[in-house]
């Protein structure tokens, strides 16, 4: 199994940033790009192969709002990429750097990317994340994470926009139960990547822990391909007093079938270790091939 990082958000707050601004992690590009780095860095020593780019809410569209211009907004989602390269660099073994491309939804920051259904036609889905694509393509990553995708017609204009990007990715839903967020059954989500040769694997992200472990067997059968999961941790969130309620149920055994598998809202270092720690007699990279045309292996498939 491939070990995926953490929340970015997380780790950030926990070290002192204040991230309830619209960019989110994204104003750090600008404000703290060393932050940034330091926290790729620590997913890596926790036992992570995978860095995920803190470009999750970055888009033109939402640093046009802030008063970058174009080149400047281009500029800060290279940075991205080059800011995961620079942990990686800090390290030894195989490492690989994962592209973040969040949904429209984030760029509304309302909460959009849990609901989907934005009422955009499917063309102006694509318009929308095709540039941000070309851009953080063509800046060297390994793959690009198109993430927590809430609606199926936004994964169908996603997919869309990747095309011709030359960089393999991975798609990956955000659910609850064993529905899309915005209502459509699973397996309808996950065979939308059937077929795709530039669809590295499919799976799910931003749920809860015990909806990724019934996902993923789905996920591999539907769409015949490597599953990915990195789901929160399970806590709930007061949104009047503004704090996380419960806790954790993130555990490896909850992700460990999958084929690369790390943890998203809520999940630091420390869980990241605990799921390494539990692949500890694989060798890393163990099984992993070329895969033809980007720089990230084939993942392997689990069994399970």
């Amino acid at each position: 199994m491939i070990v995926l990082d953490g929340g970015l958000a997380t780790e950030l707050e926990a070290r002192g940033h204040d991230l309830s601004d619209e960019l989110w992690s994204a104003r750090l590009l600008a404000d703290a790009p060393g932050e940034i780095v330091a926290v790729h860095e620590a997913f890596f020593r926790a036992g992570a192969q995978v860095a995920t780019t803190a470009s999750y809410q970055a888009s033109f569209e939402a640093f046009a709002a802030r008063g970058f211009g174009r080149r400047e907004t281009e500029d800060l989602l290279r940075r991205s990429v080059a800011l995961a390269a620079e942990a990686r660099s800090r390290v030894e073994g195989p490492r690989w750097i994962a592209a973040s491309v969040g949904p429209y939804g984030a760029m509304l920051a309302d909460g959009s990317e849990y609901r989907g259904r934005y009422g955009l036609s499917a063309a102006r889905l694509t318009a929308f994340h095709r540039p941000r694509i070309e851009v953080l393509a063509e800046a060297g990553p390994d793959l690009l994470a198109l993430e927590t995708v809430p609606d199926v017609d936004e994964a169908v204009a996603m997919l869309a926009a990747l095309e011709g990007a030359d960089v393999p990715a991975w798609l990956s839903y955000t659910i609850t139960g064993d529905r899309t967020r915005a209502g459509q059954p699973l397996e309808e989500a996950f065979a939308v990547a059937a077929g795709r040769d530039d669809v590295l694997a499919v799976g799910v992200n931003c749920c809860d822990p015990e909806d990724a472990a019934r996902a993923i067997p789905l996920a591999r059968e539907v769409s015949g391909k490597p599953v990915v999961a990195y789901p929160n941790s399970g806590e709930g969130w007061d949104a009047v007093r503004r704090r996380w309620t419960g806790r954790s149920r993130f555990a490896p055994d909850r992700v460990i079938n999958a084929d690369a598998a790390g943890g998203c809202c809520r999940i630091g270092p420390a869980a990241i270790a605990a799921l390494a720690a539990s692949c500890v007699g694989e060798t890393p990279g163990r099984g992993l091939s070329q895969n033809p045309g980007g720089n990230f292996p084939t993942i392997p498939r689990s069994v399970g």
